[in-house]
């Protein structure tokens, strides 16, 4: 039997238990693509399917003479990547879901056709893992960063600045390290990339992992000299003419420049030969026809298709529809107003089945908005705890400024509206009747709640006080208001009608 022969059933196997994996997630491989669509920092994506098949294009003729064998102990990691997807669907999770899909793939390949094989396509298979959109993680921590590299560069520079968080004030104007400025697309791009390069070029492993490393480091670097760059010419050409140019280089010629600044630097280092081998000294087994190839692709789909059961099954026995009118509390000394606000200001949150908004004031004429949302149950799309969730609602072109330290509040934040108007706002989460602190604690409440089937309800409560003396009213009602968890008990049971 010809080695071509005696791979169709093998290569059939494994394309079918692919597919199926991907009709039984059709929605997360759905979510997956308008992500890679629609979201430019993740377009790179669209890229690693075509990169995969061409990097198993050349070690073809190497891997198609290693013999596939089924191998059992895959179908545990294939579990293992199914549980990761039931954490991240349990946690309302979508990276952590997605990344459970492209686990599941990986550990299906092995499963079906055996380590031995998977050993020779080791890295192709890998690089599926850049299919998973990731970066928003980033965002917060990479705007701050890059803010204070760019004070620093200023004040190396000679130019007078002030910085409060994010936002950058000198002589020529005022500048926000926004989220699009902060390198993310820029940074997790070349991660994907870097890793590309340091396989095909390299074969040391450590000048591999001095090469990822420069990866990284290298474009947060070259994205703090551009934001200073960016200030530094305003102060010369103004600022109108200074954004303009750096919306264009930045898009257009910045991160290409950079690449080939890092391939040229590490040209000299290359270490793979065009015609070197992928798979170098591995001993290649002769070809041995087995039939577990075909028992493990079923056998996979089954054992991936068991967390899906669960959650289908118990995660609903947690979810209680909200149906009943809610009010807003009322606090001692503090009184519902029906003046506005100087900047309209609208906390963003998706698929709440109660949202609240109303205004307080008291005698000493300090003022407060409070914002409420609950939820019977958390999913993708209607979370308490997500990217452009809470206070800094970008749709009313609300942006994140710094963190404030404070005594009260699981999330105490400055924002920055449109016209320059400042917001402290402070923020509290609560799952299944209880308070937690902090956005992972969110995360890992839900995650109980819905594998145990426990009540899945989540309330989020904002306070907030626009202008210079925002903190000193947001203090005063937060004294009177006391602990916000009765109150959210309270609304709870209003909203369910008991």
């Amino acid at each position: 039997m010809s080695i071509a022969a005696a791979w169709r059933q093998p290569l059939v196997a494994t394309a079918l238990a692919i597919a199926a994996l991907l009709a039984l997630f059709a929605r997360d491989l759905a979510d997956m693509a308008a992500l890679w669509w629609n979201i430019s920092t993740y377009q790179h994506c669209l890229y690693v399917l075509p990169i995969v098949a061409w990097l198993l294009w050349l070690r073809r003729d190497e891997a198609l003479r290693v013999a596939p064998a089924g191998w059992p102990w895959g179908l545990l990691l294939v579990f293992t990547a199914a549980l990761v997807w039931l954490i991240g669907e349990a946690a309302s999770l979508a990276i952590i879901r997605h990344l459970g899909l492209v686990l599941m793939i990986q550990s299906t390949v092995l499963a079906i056709l055996g380590p031995a094989f998977v050993r020779a396509i080791f890295f192709p298979l890998f690089y599926l893992i850049f299919l998973v959109p990731f970066g928003d993680e980033f965002v917060g921590p990479m705007q701050t960063l890059t803010a204070r590299m760019t004070m620093g560069l200023l004040h190396l520079s000679g130019v007078p600045a002030t910085i409060d968080g994010v936002f950058i004030t000198t002589r020529a104007g005022w500048f926000e390290v926004a989220q699009a400025c902060a390198g993310v697309k820029f940074l997790v791009a070349m991660i994907a990339y870097g890793a590309l390069a340091a396989n095909v070029c390299f074969r040391s492993p450590i000048r591999r992992a001095l090469f990822m490393i420069a990866a990284i480091i290298v474009p947060v670097l070259a994205n703090g000299v551009r934001a200073w760059a960016t200030i530094f010419a305003a102060e010369f050409v103004g600022v109108a003419s200074a954004s303009g140019f750096d919306h264009i280089v930045y898009g257009w010629i910045f991160f290409a420049l950079v690449m080939v600044l890092i391939m040229a630097a590490a040209w000299p280092f290359f270490d793979r030969g065009i015609g070197d081998k992928w798979l170098g000294s591995m001993p290649l087994t002769p070809w041995q026809p087995t039939a577990a190839t075909v028992v493990m692709a079923p056998l996979s789909i089954l054992v991936a298709a068991l967390p899906i059961l669960w959650d289908s099954v118990v995660a609903r026995a947690g979810r209680f529809p909200l149906p009943a009118p809610v009010s807003l509390p009322t606090v001692p000394g503090w009184t519902r107003v029906g003046d506005l606000p100087v900047t309209p200001w609208t906390p963003r949150f998706d698929g709440a089945d109660h949202r609240l908004l109303g205004r307080y004031g008291n005698r000493a004429g300090q003022r407060v908005d409070v914002a409420v949302a609950l939820y019977g149950w958390q999913e993708n799309g209607r979370q308490i705890v997500a990217f452009g969730q809470g206070a800094a609602n970008a749709d009313e072109h609300w942006a994140w400024a710094a963190d404030v330290p404070s005594n009260y509040g699981d999330k105490v934040e400055r924002l920055m509206g449109p016209d320059k108007s400042i917001r402290e706002s402070a923020t509290w989460w609560f799952v299944s009747g209880t308070a937690t602190h902090s956005r992972a604690a969110v995360k890992i409440a839900t995650l109980k709640a819905r594998l145990t089937g426990r009540d899945q309800s989540a309330v989020s409560i904002i306070v907030s006080a626009e202008g210079k003396h925002a903190h000193n009213a947001l203090a005063a009602f937060v004294r009177a208001m006391g602990s916000p968890q009765p109150r959210v008990a309270k609304m709870l049971a209003q909203a369910k009608g008991d």
